[in-house]
């Protein structure tokens, strides 16, 4: 058959392909951009960032877990700042696609993010980090509930007409009830899942592996639970699903497209094998070929549970 067409439309944002990196695995893209072609993926997402740059947890704090990891990173970043200074040169020399993660401690810090980031030419979309604490209220994490979520997307929509992702916690009872509050709220697609809190024990020094004790776990351990709420999330909501959670081949991609996902992100499988992402997008079209199917949306929300 001839080349399959694997192009996506996510919220106005035109993809060569589903594929995409998830933040906090990619770096800013310069970094991968000797162990890949960057041109070979439908879009990056950055590092997530704010308005001044943070230093992160302290050490040790990532760790190997059965099928997965731990990471208790803490948001490092450069800051807004030097990542207009020092990392738009680069976005300028390529034609994929940046997608850029931030986040704040405040709705004001939100809001203002959103109007910096809408400013940049060479960012084509914003994807919103609600896993965060808000400080003026106790620390309660934003995207644990639905009114402080919602709180958040309006402040950013009202800063940015560009396309507004905004990437959902696991870490709430009803993932459906945040989707639709973000939905309402103005985002224009949903990346889900961010890592699930747990726990690492060494035990011979019966300490945890973490300095920061708890840490976001991320990898193939999760991908049942990620794929679970990519489903109920995109039978729930009109707008685009990205998904995300576990994906380390074209297989595990094209699960989630079944689930209901517009387009995936490949996270952890970055650190263990740089080109991840370039390996899944060629081997998808591969899989569309073999299994002659020429256009890669007709398996949107393509998963049958009927007469099971």
């Amino acid at each position: 058959m001839s080349t399959p067409d694997l192009s996506v439309d996510l919220a106005g944002l035109r993809l060569r392909n589903p594929v995409m990196t998830a933040s906090g695995t990619f770096g800013y893209g310069a970094e991968f951009a000797e162990h890949m072609d960057l041109e070979s993926i439908g879009a990056f997402v950055t590092k997530g960032l704010s308005l001044k740059p943070r230093a992160g947890n302290p050490p040790p704090r990532i760790c190997e877990t059965p099928a997965g990891m731990l990471n208790a990173i803490g948001l490092q970043n450069i800051g807004i700042d030097a990542f207009v200074a020092r990392k738009l040169p680069f976005l300028r020399t390529v034609k994929t696609p940046c997608i850029a993660n931030f986040f704040g401690e405040t709705l004001e810090e939100y809001a203002e993010m959103a109007a910096r980031l809408d400013a940049i030419p060479e960012v084509a979309a914003l994807e919103v980090n609600i896993s965060c604490p808000n400080v003026k209220k106790g620390g309660i994490v934003f995207g644990v509930d639905p009114a402080s979520a919602s709180g958040v997307v309006s402040a950013c929509r009202a800063e940015t007409k560009k396309p507004l992702i905004v990437k959902l916690s696991p870490n709430v009872t009803d993932i459906v009830v945040m989707a639709r509050a973000c939905a309402d709220a103005g985002a224009d697609a949903l990346s889900l899942i961010n890592t699930l809190l747990g726990l690492a024990v060494d035990l011979a020094k019966r300490r945890p592996m973490l300095a920061n004790v708890t840490g976001g776990l991320s990898g193939p351990a999760v991908k049942p639970i990620a794929l679970r709420m990519v489903w109920q999330v995109a039978r729930a909501v009109e707008i685009p699903v990205v998904g995300i959670g576990g994906i380390t081949s074209a297989s595990d991609a094209l699960e989630f497209i079944l689930a209901g996902a517009t387009a995936v992100q490949v996270g952890t499988a970055n650190f263990v094998t740089p080109d991840a992402a370039q390996r899944v997008a060629r081997d998808m079209e591969s899989w569309l070929i073999d299994n002659g199917v020429d256009d890669v949306k007709s398996l949107i929300r393509g998963l049958r549970t009927e007469d099971r």
